[in-house]
C-alpha cells in the first residue's frame, strides 16, 4: 500500500494548500491583490473553499487525482448548485513531484450559478448493506470527467474562476 493510500487525508489537504498557493501567487504576480480564501466550518453543502476576487465569489468543491489516473467520474453534492457561482475543480498532480496540472473545471462563467445537476446520475454508496445492496445517495450526483473543461495552467483556471485580472 502506498503513502497515497495510507495518508490520503494528508495528501488531500496538501494538494488543496498547493492549489491555493498557486492561485494566490497568480493574483500577486498580476498585481491583483484581491483574492481571498475562506474555509467552511461545516462541510454539508459540498464545497471545500470559498474564494473571492474582484467581486466574484466561488464556492468550490475540490477533487484531486494522479496525472495517470483512470478515474472517469467524480461525486458532487447537489447543494453546490444553490451557491453563487458554485463550481468543481479537479486537480491532477504528479504523484512523485506533486506538481499540479492540468486542471478540470465544471461550472459556469464568473457570477453565474452552477448548471443544473438534475440530469446527472444519482450516486450510490460504495459499500453495500447486509444484502449487498448499495443504497442511493439522493444528494450526491456523478459527474463524468468528459463534462469538465480542461485547463492546462493555473492562469487559465484563475481566469475561468474570476475572469481576467484587472
Amino acid at each position: 500500500m502506498s503513502e497515497h493510500s495510507l495518508h490520503s487525508s494528508y495528501r488531500e489537504k496538501l494538494i488543496e494548500h498547493l492549489l491555493i498557493g498557486e492561485l494566490l501567487k497568480f493574483s500577486w504576480l498580476n498585481k491583483d491583490f484581491t483574492l481571498e480564501i475562506a474555509k467552511p466550518e461545516v462541510d454539508n453543502s459540498g464545497y471545500d473553499i470559498i474564494a473571492e476576487s474582484n467581486g466574484i465569489i466561488r464556492h468550490t468543491q475540490l477533487k484531486a487525482a494522479f496525472v495517470v489516473s483512470a478515474t472517469a467520474s467524480q461525486k458532487i453534492h447537489i447543494a453546490l448548485s444553490k451557491k453563487p457561482s458554485g463550481c468543481v475543480v479537479l486537480v491532477y498532480f504528479n504523484n512523485e513531484t506533486l506538481e499540479l496540472g492540468p486542471y478540470y473545471f465544471y461550472g459556469a462563467a464568473p457570477g453565474f450559478p452552477l448548471p443544473s445537476l438534475d440530469h446527472l446520475k444519482i450516486a450510490k454508496h460504495t459499500k453495500g448493506d447486509a444484502g449487498g445492496v448499495k443504497a442511493q445517495r439522493p444528494n450526491i450526483r456523478v459527474l463524468n470527467r468528459g463534462q469538465f473543461e480542461k485547463l492546462n495552467t493555473v492562469n487559465d483556471l484563475y481566469e475561468k474562476l474570476f475572469g481576467s485580472p484587472p
